[in-house]
């Protein structure tokens, strides 16, 4: 039942964070529009990367890890009044930390865009980099708010916050963008206050559902209480751990400024094809399963976990399997529905092609640590996780080093995604050894047959794909239809065909997944109970 009760809950997570990234990808069109593969958005996208890769080290990932096992501890044996205080005073002390390193942050910055001989591109990254750097401090505390509310089993306002983000993203590309100026160079300044504005507008969301569920504002400093202490302690190592995939599409960035102008905003672009496709089960069952394993973990069950680990990876390949491959098959179609209009040309379609070509196969390893690390963190294991994505991170430079001087020139970003792809699966597959060697196997011979059911389901669906876009595509011209309509008919009639084809194939090959996902999904709407029970087996 358990089971059940965390596929469906991330599924309804799922749900709140596909809207997002539907939000996503309408705020993507509008930003692709206005400022193509122009060096104002990858001045965006590289300043962009740092208060971004804040939030993944020290909100989303690295507190969020260490602070729910000891929260939920706390509850268990000292009751919700005690807990509230130790949320009281992480919360506290973390706006503290943030506030000082953003004002050194801005002081720096500050310093550094008055010194001589500044570079095109570096003059244009350091203001708008000077602009974002307080959403760190905002988006880390909604961040931890988010946790706090994810513990008492309330998914619903966290996975919708990110699209306070979207919305207020396009609000500003749409109307305060065109008052900047006419130039991408002057407008994307917008962009960058937009940004600055959603940390606020998330935070703010989440206290009147703390405060329904128990917290009370307060400033209550306090490093002599065990309990933060032993929060900080776990956060620190946890920092990388978690963010492996954010350090390393931070690296990413910077090295893709000395390849060239355009390649910047063409890694961001195919990134963010992946965003969608990983809310719908990976990033959300990474929030379900830090609880669920906390539980487990405190009950010593390590039997429970690995089962639990081996249920999410099978569910995750079936739909992972399908989403890659067909992103691969459909990658510059999709991109030219999707960006292609006035200032995203047909050569930023095929240097952001060129990248998601290569990110695309990524969906099926990123997913690996979505589920492994939760598994360390709930056990209170934070070294681990860190010394593998150390090397993981070492491998990552050292493999974008290489690929930057031996591959061609409009080549090179499309190298840069291939080294984040190979690096990730070290990541992931050396966390699932040490995580067998120590709770025991969570079965890979069934994943292992898993995975090649799903693979095989995939690439019949991608045949399938592929002739029914071209068919439809050259249907669209000889009718005379408008490009664009021809594009997204052709994209989407293909995408529900291969569907279609990808569940009559996986139900030929008797992938037990499928009943899993669709009893998970008509189940979903049918209680009211809380969607995950951590204190009962």
């Amino acid at each position: 039942m358990e089971h059940r009760k965390i596929i469906r809950s991330a599924f309804m997570i799922g749900g709140f964070t596909s809207i997002s990234r539907l939000l996503g990808l309408a705020r993507d069109f509008l930003t692709a529009g206005f400022f193509g593969t122009s060096l104002a958005m990858s001045a965006f996208v590289v300043a962009f990367r740092i208060p971004n890769l804040f939030r993944a080290l020290f909100g989303e990932g690295a507190l969020s890890s260490a602070f729910i096992p000891v929260f939920m501890e706390s509850r268990q044996r000292e009751g919700d009044a005690q807990a509230w205080v130790l949320a009281r005073k992480v919360i506290s002390l973390i706006a503290v930390v943030l506030l000082a390193v953003v004002l050194l942050g801005v002081v720096a910055i500050t310093f550094a865009m008055h010194r001589p001989g500044l570079g095109e591109r570096t003059a244009m990254i350091l203001p708008l980099m000077r602009i974002m750097l307080p959403y760190m401090m905002f988006i880390c505390l909604a961040a931890l708010s988010m946790a706090i509310l994810n513990s008492y089993h309330r998914f619903a306002l966290p996975a919708s916050t990110p699209s306070l983000l979207n919305l207020t993203w396009i609000f500003f590309v749409l109307l305060v963008c065109p008052r900047l100026g006419s130039t991408p160079e002057q407008q994307i300044y917008g962009v960058a206050w937009g940004v600055f504005t959603a940390g606020i507008i998330q935070l703010a969301v989440q206290f009147p559902a703390l405060a329904r569920s128990g917290y009370r504002l307060g400033f209550q400093l306090d490093l002599r209480d065990p309990r933060v202490l032993r929060v900080f302690t776990l956060m620190g190592p946890a920092a990388l751990g978690l963010a492996v995939y954010q350090v390393n599409a931070m690296i990413d960035s910077f090295l893709a400024v000395w390849v060239g102008k355009w390649a910047p905003a063409a890694l961001f672009y195919s990134e963010r094809l992946l965003y969608f496709p990983q809310g719908i089960l990976a990033t959300a069952l990474s929030t379900v399963l830090l609880p669920v394993f906390s539980g487990h973990a405190a009950r010593a069950d390590h039997e429970q976990i690995t089962k639990t680990i081996n249920h999410s990876l099978r569910s995750l390949f079936f739909v992972m399997a399908p989403a890659s491959i067909g992103l691969l098959t459909l990658a510059r179609p999709i991109i030219q529905m999707l960006f292609e209009w006035h200032r995203f040309n047909a050569e930023s379609t095929m240097l952001t092609a060129r990248a998601l070509w290569f990110y695309s196969p990524g969906l099926l390893v990123f997913c690996l640590a979505k589920v492994f690390v939760p598994a360390f963190y709930a056990t209170q294991d934070t070294r681990t996780p860190v010394r593998i994505g150390l090397i993981s991170v070492a491998i990552n430079l050292t493999l974008n080093i290489t690929f930057i001087l031996t591959w061609p020139t409009y080549w090179k970003h499309a190298g840069l995604a291939l080294a984040t792809v190979l690096s990730e699966g070290f990541n992931g597959m050396m966390l699932g050894w040490l995580l067998t060697r120590r709770l025991g196997s969570p079965g890979w011979r069934s994943l292992f047959t898993s995975a090649a059911r799903s693979l095989l389901a995939a690439f019949v669906m991608a045949i399938a794909v592929y002739f029914t876009r071209r068919s439809l595509f050259h249907a669209g011209e000889a009718l005379h239809l408008l490009p664009k309509v021809t594009q997204i008919a052709s994209v989407f009639l293909s995408i529900g065909v291969g569907g279609l084809v990808y569940l009559a194939a996986a139900s030929i090959l008797r992938c037990p997944e499928i009943g899993d996902v669709l009893d998970a999904l008509r189940k979903r709407g049918k209680k009211k109970e809380p969607p995950v029970n951590t204190t009962c087996g």
